[in-house]
């Protein structure tokens, strides 16, 4: 990306993916995204749960230089996802790089249709990395998506979930409020489509 973080990519199908967690503070024209890591304190236009612009934020009110955000990257509230759309019709502001965008809901169905299924799935999705908590159960890692256990921050603004859970955003609205999601889990070799409040932070993959 244009802040020169390099991105492995995977061929799952007829689908190339980026294969780690995405860790930008700017959308890909260079417009930044704001950095929220407050939780108790300010207004509410400015706390977590109040926003509904893009923003991101680090597991844990983290360093961006820090362990966490150096293995699971940045989490993003939905409307960092989605990105902006201008005025007069310009281009939206895209979070992925140059050729890519945040996965449809149509398209992460497509990702786990051809791994064989929501229940099947999450196992050849998740990394086999120690970065997971044990026992990773299922996971073989064979389609080389490599997931990692990012968590998430929730909308009222506590984190949860880390190196038990990966939360990834689609680009696809459900209504006012929500907007389509996928989990994996550490338990199981699932994958979990599920509605999620647009303020909620989730990790973000790209797709070309």
């Amino acid at each position: 990306d244009n802040e020169l973080n390099s991105y492995n990519t995977v061929l799952i199908g007829t689908q190339c993916w980026t294969s780690k967690n995405l860790k930008v503070t700017q959308y890909n024209d260079g417009t930044p995204i704001p950095l929220n890591n407050t939780y108790t304190s300010g207004t509410v236009s400015t706390v977590w749960q109040g926003l509904t612009t893009g923003a991101y934020t680090i597991y844990g009110n983290g360093l961006s230089t820090g362990t966490d955000a150096t293995n699971y990257g940045f989490l993003y509230n939905w409307y960092a996802a989605v990105g902006i759309v201008t005025p007069m019709g310009s281009p939206t502001k895209n979070i992925c790089p140059t050729g890519w965008h945040v996965p449809t809901d149509t398209e992460w169905t497509t990702l786990t249709d051809y791994l064989g299924g929501l229940s099947v799935a999450g196992g050849k999705m998740k990394s086999t990395s120690s970065l997971w908590n044990s026992p990773n159960t299922g996971a073989d890692n064979t389609s080389g998506f490599s997931a990692l256990p990012g968590g998430v921050r929730n909308n009222s603004g506590s984190f949860l979930g880390i190196r038990s859970n990966a939360f990834f955003w689609s680009a696809t609205e459900l209504d006012f409020t929500n907007a389509w999601s996928r989990l994996l889990n550490g338990g199981n070799d699932d994958v979990s489509r599920a509605s999620s409040n647009k303020s909620v932070g989730s990790s973000v993959r790209c797709l070309r």
